[in-house]
């Protein structure tokens, strides 16, 4: 399979080793002219692209942002208008929280040819590496990923959180880790058990990786204590106390 001349590619890249891209990720990434990469990938998977092909890093953290959502879309295009097949590489799935929309909604109003390559979100891997899986017959039927960066919020949180808390599945928060105490406290006032269990996740290519359990109640606490750095996944229900290991 060929990546073809004034195409992008929205790939996503996973979250860990860097043989958790997908195949057909991996073999447009070996074929194309340019690839833009994020933060949080396995640092040896750009190395995947061709020996002459232009390396360009965009990565985007939280307080640490190496250029605008716009320059991104700009360059895409530029790219793709000189007729270079270029894979633009993110971590987890370009379309979980990773504003993959947004340059999908670029390359289309630019008229560019664009393909999605779906990738595993860290929202479901994570955890699963942790050994909590997101959804478990009997425990949690559904499962909710919520951003904890609401830009029209106060506290960053969804306006309707309230009614999330409400819902008996999981829920999994991404980008929260520095408003962990508000969204205990959120939930709990909005009717959650105060010993619902709870867990933060840093792991895949997080460059602290760690593992807090508890309940709302202490989560924050615990999380405080143990110094945990961002990035970090929260999951909040009944499968955070699920602790199932590899053998």
């Amino acid at each position: 399979m060929s990546a073809a001349p004034g195409t992008v590619y929205l790939v996503g890249a996973g979250c860990g080793e860097a043989d958790l891209i997908t195949v057909r990720g991996l073999r447009l990434l070996e074929r194309c002219d340019v690839v833009v990469y994020d933060d949080l990938i396995a640092p040896d998977l750009p190395d995947a692209a061709p020996t002459g092909a232009e390396r360009v890093y965009m990565g985007k953290r939280e307080g640490r942002h190496s250029a605008s959502q716009e320059d991104i879309c700009a360059l895409l295009i530029q790219r793709a208008r000189s007729g270079k097949a270029v894979v633009r590489l993110k971590g987890g799935d370009p379309f979980v929280f990773g504003r993959g929309g947004e340059e999908a909604i670029a390359l289309q109003a630019a008229g560019v040819p664009f393909e999605v390559v779906p990738g595993v979100t860290s929202a479901i891997a994570i955890p699963a590496l942790a050994g909590v899986p997101v959804t478990h017959r009997g425990l949690s039927r559904s499962v909710h990923i919520v951003t904890a960066h609401t830009a029209d919020a106060p506290d960053g949180l969804p306006p309707d959180l309230d009614r999330l808390a409400q819902l008996s599945g999981t829920l999994v928060f991404l980008m929260g880790l520095s408003r962990l105490e508000d969204i205990a406290a959120r939930l709990l006032s909005a009717g959650k058990r105060v010993d619902t269990p709870a867990a933060v996740l840093s792991g895949g290519n997080a460059p602290h990786p760690a593992t807090v359990r508890g309940t709302l109640e202490d989560i924050a606490e615990k999380t405080r204590a143990a110094n945990i750095r961002s990035p970090a996944v929260i999951v909040v229900g009944d499968v955070a106390a699920l602790e199932l290991a590899s053998t």
